[in-house]
């Protein structure tokens, strides 16, 4: 079983930035595909951004040229850039790995003046 534990999420006023992290456990991180969810209140979780083994990454248009997903294999670990933050992207930021199917416990961000 692969245990994730997302950190890193807090408070920040419009426009400013946090970078969440997402720590791994199991032999299986180098070689699976890894994605950034995030859930607000009353409404259904929605897919971020997602990275390949290769470092391949893909992201919803919501956060595009905003959020930049990265990896380091190493440490098993999986993080999420978040600049020019909006008062729509306040949520719980979950993270998964597609390949065992895994989630994190998720990290509150909120964006706040």
């Amino acid at each position: 079983q692969v245990q994730l534990v997302e950190s890193g999420g807090g408070s920040v006023q419009p426009g400013g930035s946090l970078r969440l992290s997402c720590a791994a456990s199991g032999s299986i991180f180098s070689i699976s595909r890894m994605g950034w969810y995030r859930q607000a209140p009353g409404k259904q979780r929605e897919w971020v951004a997602a990275i390949g083994s290769n470092g391949l990454t893909n992201y919803a248009d919501s956060v595009k040229g905003r959020f930049t997903v990265s990896r380091d294999n190493a440490e098993r670990t999986v993080y999420l850039q978040m600049n020019s933050l909006k008062p729509e992207d306040p949520a719980v930021y979950y993270c998964n790995n597609y390949d065992s199917g895994d989630w994190g416990q998720g990290t509150q961000v909120t964006v706040s003046s």
